[in-house]
């Protein structure tokens, strides 16, 4: 009996002990993989930092938008070892999300589609003046309004002369004694002749044997009335114009080309043009002529197209849109990328080149010479091969991950980690000026960051911009969607090529701050093709530019901050100004002085 209770005890101890094992196998090990699986995932969180492209010092470990500017941040991942010490990887979930992506480097032709502007002319070589050939006064005009087409041979004045009334007489004297002296009846009418009298006249003068007190002119060339020099009553000496005629069966086409395009236009290259005034119509000619001289003010040269006007249609005035495929003289196969492939620091032009052979995507920057500018892309004279991969989307989350992980990019060229915010790092040399503090900044109007000094070289290059940013103007005063559309490329171009690294400190950061928004307001205006939309993004873009040059300032100029409260629905909208005359970019001609002059800053 004891002996079974014995192996009862047994046997429970057994089970237990058994049930134990089973629990701590049941737990222990699940919760090991639970725990590593917890870890590998927290580990995988603290690896993906979300960034901003524009402002890289943002480090967030969510997604969101950059508390700076508000674009949307972006992951980046940093668990990856390169086969380049100075390449950054990036998982291939991260190059996903950032939108990575690129593209094989090949040659080809570099040509440019050019947008020119213009409008009709007549015809320099057709233009004629009609003068007259005796001295008097005008007695009566024929023609006496201008636009009115005249023929060849007609009759559009009559002018008393008193030196024709003398020759009238020489020539009846000299008639009476053409028996003994022929030689003085020929003299007499060569005169006569030489005054632009006809035949006809003289003839009729012989055959009356009276002097005529009034005579005729006629018309040496046919043609369109386009300016009336006299009126009756005026006196006139031999040679002084009556009439500017012009003949309009062949007019010009003359298109503005802006100086960066001049390069690209040869004479020959078949320009296709439209009127407004003709929608659907396409025309097109040839480039006869490049004017040799660029305007000091507008920065253009005239490209001339000879156009054949036998039908009328075009008319002196009219604007024109046209486009021309350009290409560079003697332009053989290049290295071309597209631009957004490019970060330009202003003085240094950088691409992303993918790494071959990596496990994950594995990029390295490589600084290149830029030649011709294609709008959409740059030729490579220096620095890629055929066949390598450079990022063309994404560059500047590439840029901002090689930023964080102490990699040579765009702000900091040699690498490494710094103790200031990514991007204040701009050339490795660069020393901020200080100013006392009994020295100004500045003038009354230019509120510069404290303790920086604005260089010479910085504010001009914000002149030039505010040059471009006029013309943009402009064409918004003219309702012109194509004109502003070029017009905010040429922005672009300016705005690109403003030296962020001649500024440090505060200056840099606001500076940068401003660039961001500004050209994301000009993406809009480039790639829109409403007018109203474009109009939206000029009002917030000027609002950062007049904080530009407040913060900045300009040189030798005088700009004018200018708001109209109708624009918008009653919303009101800023814009700036070279002149205090108001012409409304909103409205344009429906109420172009709609506004006032809320400010002027003057340098």
């Amino acid at each position: 009996m004891k002996k079974i209770l014995s192996n009862k005890y047994i046997r429970a101890t057994l089970l237990v002990v058994a049930g134990i094992f089973a629990g701590w196998l049941f737990f222990s090990g699940p919760s090991h993989e639970h725990k590593a699986a917890a870890v590998s995932a927290v580990d995988t969180v603290k690896k993906t930092i979300w960034t901003c492209a524009m402002h890289p010092q943002i480090r967030e470990d969510k997604p969101g938008k950059c508390p700076i500017c508000g674009m949307e941040l972006i992951p980046l991942v940093q668990n990856s070892v390169a086969i380049d010490p100075n390449a950054i990887s990036l998982s291939a979930d991260a190059a996903a999300l950032a939108n990575v992506e690129t593209s094989v480097v090949t040659k080809g032709v570099a040509t440019k589609q050019l947008s020119l502007y213009g409008s009709v002319a007549p015809d320099e070589q057709l233009l004629q003046t009609l003068p007259s050939h005796v001295s008097g006064r005008i007695e009566k005009l024929y023609v006496n309004i201008t636009g009115v087409v005249i023929k060849k041979g007609q009759a559009i004045a009559e002018v008393y002369s008193p030196e024709l009334v003398t020759a009238q007489q020489e020539l009846l004297e000299a008639a009476k004694m053409a028996s003994t002296y022929p030689a003085a009846l020929q003299a007499a009418k060569e005169k006569l002749l030489r005054w632009k009298l006809t035949a006809g006249q003289i003839d009729n003068i012989l055959k009356t044997g009276s002097v005529k007190t009034n005579i005729t002119i006629y018309a040496s060339a046919g043609g369109v009335v386009v300016s009336r020099r006299v009126s009756e009553g005026d006196y006139v000496n031999v040679g002084s114009p009556l009439f500017d005629i012009a003949d309009l069966s062949r007019v010009w086409a003359l298109f503005d080309a802006y100086e960066p395009d001049i390069p690209w236009i040869q004479k020959g290259d078949v320009v296709t043009f439209s009127l407004q005034s003709l929608p659907g119509r396409q025309l097109s000619g040839k480039v006869d002529f490049i004017d040799p001289v660029v305007d000091p003010t507008t920065r253009v040269a005239h490209v001339r197209v000879d156009v054949d006007n036998r039908s009328g249609m075009l008319k002196p005035g009219m604007f024109l849109n046209g486009e021309i495929s350009g290409r560079l003289p003697g332009n053989a196969k290049e290295i071309v990328v597209p631009a957004s492939a490019v970060l330009w620091t202003g003085q240094r032009s950088l691409v992303y080149v993918k790494l071959p052979g990596a496990e994950e995507p594995s990029f390295v920057m490589r600084q290149v010479v830029l030649g011709a500018d294609l709008g959409g892309a740059y030729v490579i004279v220096k620095g890629l091969s055929v066949g390598e991969e450079v990022v063309t989307n994404g560059v500047f989350s590439v840029d901002a991950a090689a930023q964080l992980a102490g990699k040579p990019s765009m702000m900091n060229p040699k690498g490494g980690k710094t103790n200031t915010m990514p991007g204040m790092d701009m050339s490795g040399d660069a020393k901020s000026d200080s100013h006392s503090e009994n020295q100004p900044v500045g003038n009354n109007t230019n509120e510069k960051p404290a303790g920086t000094k604005v260089s010479m070289d910085f504010t001009m290059q914000l002149n030039t911009v505010f040059d471009q940013y006029i013309v943009l103007k402009n064409a918004f005063v003219q309702s012109d969607v194509k004109k502003a559309k070029q017009a905010a490329q040429n922005v672009q171009q300016a705005l690109s090529k403003v030296d962020m690294k001649l500024l440090t400190g505060d200056a840099h950061v606001q500076w940068m701050d401003i660039l961001g928004n500004l050209n994301n307001q000009l993406k809009i205006m480039v790639s829109s093709g409403k007018i109203e939309d474009q109009r939206i993004a000029f009002s917030e873009f000027s609002n950062q530019f007049y904080k530009a040059i407040k913060t900045f300032g300009l040189m030798g100029k005088t700009a004018y901050h200018q708001f109209c409260p109708m624009a918008f629905g009653s919303k009101g909208a800023y814009w700036l100004s070279a002149s205090l005359t108001i012409r409304n970019p909103y409205f344009g001609d429906k109420m172009i002085d709609c506004g006032e002059t809320k400010d002027t800053l003057k340098y």
